[in-house]
């Protein structure tokens, strides 16, 4: 059994296992015993947000490991460096949290190498609801930007700032004492208050004033850089967690198995994306507002306000990156400074293949980038699965340029 522990403070005691406990306070130690005998020479390596150190286990089975932050850590146990015979029974990593009783122990249990393989129908029907629920989740960020690219022909490169201020806003809430539904609700109505003030601010003054779209393009890059920094300088650089993250998953059918947040996101995702799409096909503005993307001058000599359209699209597009950032970040889990940008190309891959300026394609093309990026992680390594989504741009953009669900355009 390995038995973790973390207390401050700490000081070194010279021990060749202990490492950076001179540098800082907080200190994690493991134990690793195999039926209550301690287990020599077992690598023990602690990583969170950018900081990772490892360590080897004395003679007593012990290593002591020095953290700089509070921030949850992972602490993995290398089973390559476990006698013959011997394997890690249960979660390996195993997240250390830092809370109100200042550390979260957690134990490895070392048992026999009997080791199970799951099916190859199994783990892809496992990716393939993975790979619903983000393509959901992902969907919601999509489709705002999307409508904002309909009505005003923005290519909006901060939306990436916009997901990750919805995430930020739902911990800063809660950390409050708010309940975290609650939570949630207010980040989600101050992203969309943000989504307004960001076009009453900088974009609706500059349509006004006839700027180019590739000049505002350009800002978009620059409003996105600036975004991101603020946000490393109001949380630092570590992850935060929102309650509840992980749990246990639960057999749902066959091989399926879905935790109870994955559960609720998906629900929570659908429910809002019929209500979106309500909004677009049944009232009067998402009518006016599909108008607008169909075409500005003609919708504007009709007599709809095009301004006012364009600012209810900037807070409904503002509201759903808000609350994509949330489930994004149960999703990763955690959450960090540049926690959108990491999304910001499946979401403009998502969009491309849906069709620039439709919803919908923007709905269709985001469960097809999430389906493709989980299931690829049956035949290539999970940390460039992200690099499918450049590809999809690519074909789509040779063979297909309007998407899926786009129209064709005379160019000339």
């Amino acid at each position: 059994m390995v038995v973790l522990q973390a207390a401050i403070p700490a000081h070194a005691q010279g021990d060749g296992s202990q490492v950076n406990v001179d540098e800082h306070d907080n200190v994690i130690t493991a134990n690793v015993r195999n039926s209550n005998e301690p287990v020599p020479d077992v690598r023990i390596v602690v990583s969170g947000g950018d900081y990772e150190a490892e360590a080897v286990t004395n003679e007593r089975g012990q290593v002591r490991i020095g953290v700089p932050t509070t921030d949850p850590y992972d602490v993995l146990l290398d089973e390559e460096t476990l006698p013959e015979g011997v394997t890690v029974e249960g979660d390996n990593p195993i997240s250390v949290a830092y809370g109100s009783q200042f550390f979260a122990p957690a134990n490895f249990f070392l048992g026999e190498d009997v080791r199970e393989t799951a099916s190859f129908l199994s783990q892809f029907f496992e990716r393939l609801m993975n790979g619903v629920n983000f393509g959901l989740m992902l969907a919601l960020a999509s489709i705002g930007l999307s409508l904002i690219f309909g009505t005003t022909g923005l290519t909006n490169f901060a939306h990436a700032e916009m997901v990750t201020f919805g995430a930020i806003m739902a911990f800063w809430t809660w950390s409050l004492g708010l309940p975290i539904l609650v939570a949630i609700l207010l980040a989600v109505i101050a992203s969309g208050l943000f989504g307004w003030f960001f076009d009453a601010a900088m974009w609706r003054p500059l349509r006004r004033r006839g700027i180019g779209l590739v000049q505002l393009m350009i800002l978009t890059i620059g409003a996105s850089l600036a975004g991101r920094y603020i946000f490393l300088i109001l949380i630092g650089g570590g992850t935060s967690q929102l309650p509840g993250t992980g749990g246990v998953k639960h057999q749902i059918l066959g091989p399926i198995k879905l935790s109870t947040i994955d559960m609720v996101s998906m629900a929570l995702s659908l429910v809002v994306l019929l209500g979106v799409s309500y909004w677009l096909l049944r009232t009067r503005i998402g009518k006016a507002t599909r108008a607008v993307a169909d075409n500005r001058q003609l919708a504007a000599s009709s007599g709809i306000d095009v301004e006012r359209v364009t600012r209810i699209v900037w807070v409904i597009g503002g509201a759903l990156a808000g609350l994509s950032g949330v489930l994004w970040a149960y999703f990763r889990p955690g959450i960090k400074w540049d926690m959108g940008v990491q999304i910001l190309l499946l979401i403009f891959a998502a969009v491309v293949l849906g069709g620039l300026g439709t919803a919908f394609g923007a709905l269709i093309g985001s469960l097809v980038i999430g389906i493709l990026v989980e299931v690829s992680t049956l035949w290539i390594p999970s940390d460039i699965k992200y690099v499918g989504a450049l590809g999809v741009l690519v074909i789509v953009l040779l063979f297909r340029p309007q998407g899926l669900l786009g129209r064709r355009e005379r160019v000339g």
